[in-house]
């Protein structure tokens, strides 16, 4: 081509240089320099070498073609350069990255016009110098011999688009408009560009409707916009409503709803593409083997990967990274391994995905083995890929090897990396070492904000919540993540209500919440139960666009869940469309916290039936639904199915769960048994739920065993030591008691206070024992006086120790009356407890919502007691009653011995007794009027039995109808003796109010 305009040249000096022109700018376009070269020597030979006209071209045709030296020489040869010479040189020097000289010739010149000024921006912003970019804009708008023009403005509002300057970008969309301006799409377009890259979406939504007829670069810009702004909905929204769409609309939405997590509707929207006679390119299959990732969605990356090999020509670095990283994360690392080795060339992302998916399996070692191959090849390693391998390190703990990465970044360069000091931050703060933590922050030069979340989040692992909030509020703009991160924080360390407050302070500066925020504070109406603002933060998903969203929705099933609302969980649960296993473990560990065993079962076999896989907090939601009702068989059949049918092995959670199920209905030795066969280290929580068990059974023996191990693994747990003093007290082992409390005080140990809340108008009340602080604390107290005189005067039996200071001000008893004194009567009332609810309190609320004909909703620190009508829907299964020990019950007088002789109960073994049900008796059941003044004649009775034989077992409602169903016993509806226990009533309740302080529960 270039001999064809030297062959034409004729002797005219104008056609001739013309040709000289088009042969130059050929030579330009195509780069092409050893023809460039040619054309200089043969332009020299004809003697026009001296023409400024033909040497500025020759300027322009070398620059284009890289050779900035030959340009620079001949620019230097060019006797009296004119501003186009001047223009060209400095262009093309800022082209190649060479800015200091462009901007030492741009101040050596000696007349400047529009273009040269445009020349020095453009060459800044193209190597991403956008802070020159607005110094040298704002020189231009003080020189007086020039005026911005269209494209001026068009390469500041970019920089301040990547510099997300808000303010200046404003300021400096005022000026176009002054220079009228305003109008031109150039500007119009870039002005646009610039607020959605600053997340102005309603200053881009004004100019965008301001538009005639919107470019297809504008609807994409805007969808951009939409997408970090108002969630998935609205940009889909506005994909629909384009007029014309370009491969770029089509892969933005793609790569929008698979960013996000919509992998279903990324796959429809790449099918609709193809549909509509798009073809895709490498960027298209990169964003949609993301969205097969996001949903794990095997076959239909490997319908991909064969479509790919059957109409495109081949994989290449960008479709092979993709689909590397998707396998990966899939869980097949023989097929990304696969792809990688017969991909003709390998970049930084292919290496990276390799790398990560290695060391996400678990094979960390195999991940560095690739990170030094790596290393090995023509491969610059970059930040991306450093940054993977520092996380590796992050999640396994390993300074060692992070340290000499981080030795690594500093050699190579890379340690000022934004990404990378990111990645060290983490990694060191995982690790515990705060000291390197600030110091590469400190060292930064530049910070982003997930610099500053990072350190939010080492101060977080610490625990340490002020010093997060500390670095919080220095963040000189923060956005969601960063909201997140501290919200996190608050909920993480039980700081609910400052978790709450956050958010508001969140919404009221104006940023956008997203759907983890939502699941966090959701999180934090359920741990303080106030179920009033969570209702409201649910109307507010509707609000940004998060109504559909499955992670959304399953929070806001743990919140009704936690909260006690169950049936409005399960609503909210049946709603879900497309419900994933999250969905389904919420539901369960629901029914299971609520007591509703068989509910957890009914939820599990629906979940097979759809093939879902159940994982490891599928099946601790069922076996603790099973502990929760006490459904033994059930519990065993699930415990080994897990095992024997899905492969999964058992974690200690799950034998919390077993050893909990088998210790309450009394197996110990069994759940001693399973303990020992373990095959893992028993841990705190499981030596808790037999110490747990021991109680409820006064196996004082197992009891001592279980402390022992309990305080081996946590010596300053004060739980363990109360419930043994409680136990021993329980069995009339003074003695015991006084060693416990002692060895507590000697030690410096204090037991946790216990204290409930209940939420009222959107404020969070709480009460500690025998509370005198809370500005309403003499109406509360009336109020329960009141109640219990109502209880007495219905014929019920109320405990002394009930109205006895101690424990008649029991917390959760304050919370109840509080509630009955600020609730509507059609109000359920929710309470929660940080501990345990003792038996005395369980029985007296029990009665009040008896007497009140309130439903009363207790959630303490194991699960949720359900009052209504006098009944509890734990079933008195997880309530125990106060022990009095054989000695004490002799002591009871010759009204036991009379019975005794009357019965002529030799014959009797150790008896078992549940408080309110009944007794066993040889092979009946005896049952007493439930809730009556019979009880305690019950209560009688059977202590004259075991007035010999030592401390009775309790076993709650279910084991007596199962034990009765199943024809081990039947029930005796008239036990004999009666009315003889009905008259030792009163020398029962003297022997009780004189055991308070030994057999009291310590809150």
């Amino acid at each position: 081509m270039i001999s064809l305009y030297l062959d034409s040249a004729d002797k005219s000096y104008m056609i001739f240089s013309q040709k000289f022109y088009e042969a130059m700018k050929a030579c330009g376009d195509l780069q092409s320099i050893s023809n460039a070269r040619k054309l200089h020597a043969h332009l020299i030979s004809m003697g026009f070498g001296y023409s400024i006209f033909l040497q500025n071209h020759l300027l322009n045709m070398y620059s284009k073609c890289g050779s900035i030296e030959e340009a620079r020489r001949v620019f230097s040869e060019i006797e009296n350069p004119n501003v186009f010479s001047w223009n060209t040189m400095i262009n093309g020097l800022a082209d190649w990255g060479q800015l200091t000289e462009a901007m030492r010739l741009f101040e050596e010149m000696p007349d400047r016009d529009s273009v040269s000024w445009n020349s020095m921006m453009s060459g800044y912003l193209q190597n991403r110098q956008y802070e020159e970019t607005l110094n040298v804009f704002i020189s231009m708008t003080r020189d007086s011999y020039c005026r911005p023009d269209p494209f001026s403005f068009s390469c500041v509002m970019k920089a301040c688009g990547s510099l997300q300057v808000l303010q200046f970008g404003s300021q400096v969309h005022g000026l176009a408009e002054k220079f009228d301006f305003g109008r031109d799409p150039f500007v119009e377009t870039s002005v646009l560009d610039m607020y959605v890259k600053c997340g102005s979406m309603i200053l881009a939504d004004q100019v965008f409707h301001r538009l005639a007829r919107p470019s297809i670069f504008c609807w994409n810009s805007m969808l951009f916009g939409y997408s970090k702004s108002s969630g998935v909905n609205k940009a889909l929204q506005l994909f629909h409503q384009m007029p014309e769409r370009d491969d770029v609309s089509w892969n933005t939405m793609i790569s929008i709803l698979s960013q996000h997590g919509f992998g279903v509707p990324a796959l429809s929207i790449f099918i609709e593409m193809w549909n509509e006679g798009f073809r895709p390119n490498s960027m298209t299959y990169a964003s949609v083997f993301s969205a097969c990732t996001s949903i794990l969605d095997l076959e239909w990356g490997r319908h991909l990967h064969a479509r790919i090999v059957k109409y495109e020509s081949g994989l290449d670095v960008y479709m092979g990274s993709g689909l590397i990283d998707m396998y990966a994360k899939c869980g097949c690392l023989k097929e990304a391994k696969r792809v990688f080795d017969n991909l003709l060339e390998h970049n930084e992302v292919s290496w990276t995905s390799l790398i990560g998916g290695y060391a996400r399996s678990g094979y960390e070692e195999e991940a560095l083995m690739l990170f030094n191959q790596m290393r090995e090849v023509p491969v610059a390693t970059d930040r991306f890929t450093l940054a993977t391998v520092l996380g590796m390190c992050s999640s396994r703990k390993d300074i060692s090897v992070g340290t000499q990465l981080h030795a690594y970044t500093t050699k190579i360069g890379l340690d000022s990396s934004v990404a990378v000091a990111n990645a060290l931050l983490t990694m060191y703060g995982k690790c515990g070492s705060v000291e390197n933590a600030n110091r590469v922050f400190h060292f930064m030069p530049a910070r982003d904000i997930i610099s500053w979340t990072a350190m939010i989040s080492v101060f977080s692992q610490l625990g340490d919540v002020d010093r997060a909030r500390a670095y919080f509020n220095e963040i000189p703009e923060r956005n969601v993540i960063t909201w997140n991160s501290m919200l996190a924080t608050y909920l993480q360390y039980g700081f609910q209500e400052e978790c709450l407050k956050l958010y508001t302070l969140m919404l009221r500066e104006g940023v956008y919440p997203d759907w983890i925020t939502f699941a966090t504070v959701f999180g934090a109406c359920a741990g303080a139960a106030m179920l009033r603002l969570g209702n409201q933060i649910i109307a507010q998903t509707t609000k940004f666009g998060f109504n559909f969203d499955v992670s959304v929705a399953n929070s806001i099933v743990t919140m009704y869940s936690r909260c006690g609302r169950i049936n409005e969980a399960r609503e909210v649960f049946d709603s879900i469309i497309n419900k994933d296993l999250v969905s389904w473990n919420a539901m369960m560990t629901g029914y299971a916290h609520n007591g509703q065993g068989k509910k957890v079962i009914e939820i599990f076999e629906e979940m097979l039936k759809l093939d879902m896989a159940p994982d490891h907090i599928s099946y601790i939601a069922i076996l603790s639904g099973c502990s929760h009702s006490g459904l033994i068989s059930e519990g065993q059949y699930y415990f080994d199915f897990m095992i024997k049918d899905h492969g999964l092995c058992p974690r200690s959670e799950h034998f919390v769960c077993m050893i909990d199920l088998l210790g309450r209905a009394g197996f110990l030795e069994q759940a001693k048994n399973l303990i020992d066969n373990m095959p893992i280290k028993p841990s705190a929580s499981i030596w808790g739920a037999l110490l747990g068990a021991c109680r409820i059974h006064g196996n004082t023996e197992l009891a001592e065993c279980a402390v022992k191990n309990l305080l081996e693994l946590d010596p300053e747990d004060s739980g363990s030591y109360v419930l043994l003093a409680n136990i021993y007290s329980d069995v009339g082992r003074l003695d015991g008691v006084s060693v416990v409390r002692k060895l507590m005080r000697e030690k410096g140990i204090r037991k946790n206070p216990g204290c409930s809340w209940i939420e009222v108008d959107n404020r969070v009340h709480v009460f500690t024992v025998d509370d005198t602080n809370h500005p309403q604390i003499n109406d509360v107290h009336r109020m329960l006086e009141d109640l219990i005189k109502k209880i007495e005067d219905t014929g019920n039996y109320v405990n002394k120790i009930s109205t006895s200071r101690s424990q008649g001000y029991h917390s959760e008893k304050l919370a109840v009356a509080f509630g009955l004194i600020s609730l509507p009567p059609w109000m359920p009332i929710h309470v929660m407890k940080n501990l345990r609810i003792c038996p005395d309190c369980h029985i007296v609320i029990k009665l009040i919502s008896l007497v009140t004909t309130r439903e009363l909703i207790v959630r303490d620190a194991n699960r949720f007691h359900h009052f209504k009508e006098g009944y509890c829907s734990c079933g008195d299964y997880w309530s125990f009653v106060y022990f009095i020990s054989s000695a004490s019950a002799q002591s009871l007088g010759d009204g036991f011995s009379k019975l005794y002789a009357t019965e002529g109960l030799s014959g009797f073994y150790k008896g078992l007794f549940c408080f309110g049900v009944g007794i066993f008796h040889e092979n009946s059941i005896v049952t007493f009027a439930p809730r009556s003044k019979l009880v305690m004649a019950a209560f009688a009775y059977q202590q004259m039995l075991s007035s010999s034989l030592g401390i009775d077992i309790v076993v709650s409602v279910h084991v007596i109808d199962r034990l009765c169903k199943s024809g081990t016993y039947h029930k005796c509806e008239s036990p004999p003796c009666c009315e003889e226990a009905h008259e030792l009533i009163p020398v029962v309740e003297e022997a009780v109010s004189g055991l308070a302080d030994d057999s009291s529960v310590l809150e």
